[in-house]
């Protein structure tokens, strides 16, 4: 598709000029931070939809001291979404040679931007348009007039062409491509330990020398020639071990730091399903797993690759000063290989059953330290130490398994071992004294030379064989990653789909679901429409289908058949972060982040003021208690939220559901942690929360749903009916029978008239 062609772009060939054009902000006046931002974020927004990809710039998240976006915080963005994405700066005539056929994001010098949408290369001109004014034609410019304002930075997208590294599933093959990405840290490792592998060869000949001819001939000249050599090559040894010492830490940080935050995002990605139906102590157990991969790629790999290159270069300079001696170095080391690959299997299947037991036990812990409160209520600590005493037995007799088959390992390793120390030294002993002079080409010198190399020799090829041992460890840690970071993820959900403006319509056209490992239907064929702007209740006994519904809603599950609808667009279709932040949700039991209360009514969204958090905590009741806290709305909330009453949480979750002013809101059991004068001053604010919007509203108090527009009854999986309250009690007896369970006593002088009802049914 051309430029000329996308409707969402301006046309390049309406015009040459306009007085609103891209270019007529001079750049010694810059204009308002906020409209600079504004004009990057949109320009940016105008390439990704280009591409089928719909960024909203009110999504964007930025670090809070850039005024205006940064290039790279920009570039984070739109990779973020899917999209390749690089900054960087480039000439006119690279400019102008752009592949056609997308505009280029231009970064100008006062902090705006400016859409590349055109360019003539005969004339040598561009088209530039302004990405806060799409309805004006773009401005015609050339090298000189757009030299004024732009010196060169450019925001380049396109689409991936690659499955990237953010979505390619977990593995070792994932852990070499991230490790390969270090390119030029690893050139230079290698050409430092390449350089301290040929200084190595340096001090065992001069020893060589030292021993074979200054002691034979008594020249003192010559050794302290021999000692300068040894301090120079000492010196470029410790300055290029500290060289490479520092580049190794800097690629482990690297690393370290980019699989932390690859991690992260995967949890963050991962649907609520998932984190429902896995055991808090499980997932956290096996992610943790990730540092043992990282200590081992940081570590142990790096350090072995490293002797590698030094094996390479020794290895020859052994078979040239004795072939016998170098042969029995390398049998050694090979029959160490060898036993490790035997004990595979054995290490395999011990350390599947240590980590194993390892997750049961982490498992457990999480669970009670999360449950403290309830392990404490009802005086089971017993129970949980019996349980926690078995899950420690179970994990030590593995742990005592697998360190019994690696010690075997090290027991028969050790004597080849000590072979290559001390085995080789006496059969080149042997051969000094025995062989006639000159037919094994060795000396005493060289003999002790030898012992020098062979050392450094050794130690890396049985690295080697022991490093396969810790590659089998970390495979383990590897599987046990992946089964969570592997799991589908909400990633393509998130970043396509519409950005509708909804209005608040909800229709749901024969819906059914069924929760995954369940026989029995949790909606069956639900169908009800209701205008924007309604305030719905849902009733209904327990288990009965009314959260499913808000579930739905919020697109936690999306495996659902038939039809559900906002403003008629079907669910699936919408952007899913776009469909969460249109929703405000509240439910029974909220969780409170640690912070102070004003952070967690704005819930981490940029932009909002206080006056915005007095607005939401006055409209769900929660301004009166938080104007009696010890410092108002920065007192700070501990973790649980110890420090504050259920009904205190509730409302704060409540405000914290209406600082963005949705159009949709979901009440799931809002009220059932409120005492009854704050569920009564809750309740006399509904009408106005709903006003302009759409309310969802579960519950099993149907006196707070009386003023509902229509209430639906729900009764296993199906909608029974729906109607205003006064119309239900006449019509339903599922509702009229619920309603005079709740109302017995408070409503005794309609049970009269309800009866009389009942009969004429």
């Amino acid at each position: 598709m051309s430029e000329a062609s996308d409707p969402r772009l301006p046309d390049t060939r309406r015009g040459q000029a306009a007085p609103e054009a891209a270019l007529s902000v001079p750049p010694s006046g810059g204009p308002d931070p906020s409209v600079a931002a504004l004009s990057r974020l949109r320009a940016v927004a105008t390439v990704a939809l280009h591409f089928g990809t719909d960024l909203d710039h009110l999504d964007f998240r930025s670090d809070r001291t850039e005024a205006i976006p940064s290039p790279a915080s920009l570039a984070a963005w739109v990779r973020g979404a899917g999209l390749w994405a690089k900054a960087t700066r480039i000439r006119w005539r690279q400019l102008l040679r752009l592949e056609e056929g997308a505009p280029v994001v231009l970064l100008l010098t006062n902090g705006t931007a400016a859409l590349l949408v055109g360019r003539d290369r005969e004339k040598g001109v561009a088209f530039v348009a302004n990405p806060l004014a799409p309805e004006h034609a773009p401005t015609m410019v050339d090298e000189l007039r757009l030299s004024h304002v732009w010196h060169g930075d450019v925001l380049l997208i396109r689409k991936e062409r690659r499955t990237s590294l953010d979505e390619a599933p977990f593995s070792f093959t994932w852990l070499m491509q991230l490790v390969l990405r270090e390119r030029r840290n690893l050139r230079e490792v290698l050409v430092a330990s390449l350089s301290l592998s040929v200084l190595q060869i340096l001090p065992p000949f001069l020893t060589m020398a030292a021993i074979d001819r200054v002691m034979t001939h008594h020249t003192l000249s010559t050794l302290a020639l021999i000692s300068l050599m040894l301090v120079v090559v000492t010196a470029y040894e410790t300055l290029l071990g500290y060289a490479r010492r520092e580049i190794v830490e800097v690629m482990s940080t690297r690393l370290d730091a980019r699989i932390n935050v690859h991690v992260f995002r995967r949890l963050l990605a991962l649907p609520v399903e998932f984190f429902e139906r896995t055991p808090t102590g499980e997932t956290t157990h096996k992610v943790s797993q990730i540092f043992k991969i990282r200590d081992f790629l940081t570590g142990k790999l790096v350090s072995t690759i490293l002797d590698v290159f030094t094996l390479l270069i020794l290895l020859p300079f052994l078979f040239w000063m004795s072939v016998t001696l170098a042969w029995m170095v390398l049998a050694a080391s090979v029959c160490i290989g060898l036993t490790v690959l035997c004990f595979l299997p054995a290490i395999r299947r011990v350390y599947a059953q240590l980590i194993a037991a390892e997750v049961r036990k982490g498992s457990l812990l999480v669970e009670t330290v999360h449950g403290m409160r309830t392990v404490k209520s009802l005086a089971i600590e017993e129970s949980r130490k019996q349980d926690w005493d078995e899950r420690v037995a179970e994990s030590g007799h593995a742990r005592l398994a697998a360190g019994r088959i690696a010690n075997w390992a090290q027991t028969i390793t050790t004597p080849l071992e000590r072979f290559v120390d001390r085995g080789v030294l006496m059969c080149g002993a042997y051969l000094v004294l025995v062989a006639p002079a000159g037919t094994t080409g060795i000396t005493t010198g060289s003999l002790i030379a030898f012992m020098m190399l062979g050392g450094r020799v050794a130690s890396p090829l049985i690295g080697l064989a022991k490093l396969t041992q810790d590659i089998e460890e970390v495979r383990t840690s590897i599987w046990q990653v992946s089964e969570v970071l592997n799991h589908p993820t909400e990633t393509a959900a998130t970043r396509g789909g519409l950005r509708p403006k909804f209005a608040g319509q909800i229709t749901f056209e024969d819906v059914s679901f069924r929760y995954p490992g369940s026989q029995a239907l949790a909606l069956n064929g639900v169908s009800f429409s209701i205008p924007a702007g309604t305030m719905l209740g849902l009733v209904g006994r327990s288990g009965s289908g009314k959260s499913t519904i808000a579930r739905l809603l919020q697109g936690i599950n999306r495996d659902y058949s038939g039809r559900l609808k906002i403003d008629g667009s079907d669910l699936r279709e919408i952007n899913l972060t776009h469909l969460r932040r249109s929703f405000g949700v509240v439910m029974q039991d909220n969780f409170l982040f640690r912070g102070t209360v004003r952070e967690n009514i704005i819930g981490g969204r940029p932009g909002l003021s206080l006056d915005d958090v007095v607005r939401a905590a006055r409209l769900s009741g929660a301004e009166e208690f938080i104007e009696r806290l010890p410092q108002g709305y920065e007192t700070w909330i501990e973790e649980g939220s110890a420090n504050l009453s259920g009904g205190q949480r509730q409302r704060l979750a409540i405000a914290r559901a209406l600082i963005v002013n949705p159009r949709l809101l979901i009440l799931d059991e809002a009220t059932s942690a409120l005492d009854p004068e704050s569920e009564a001053l809750v309740n006399a604010n509904l009408l106005r929360i709903a006003k302009n919007r759409t309310m969802v509203i579960v519950s099993h108090r149907l006196s707070s749903l009386v003023d509902c527009d229509q209430i639906l009854v729900m009764d296993k999986g199906a909608a029974v009916d729906l109607g205003p309250h006064d119309a239900l009690l006449e019509r339903c007896g599922i509702y009229r029978q619920l309603w005079q369970q709740q109302n017995r006593h408070a409503d005794r002088g309609r049970q009269p008239h309800l009866a009389s009802i009942a009969a004429r049914r």
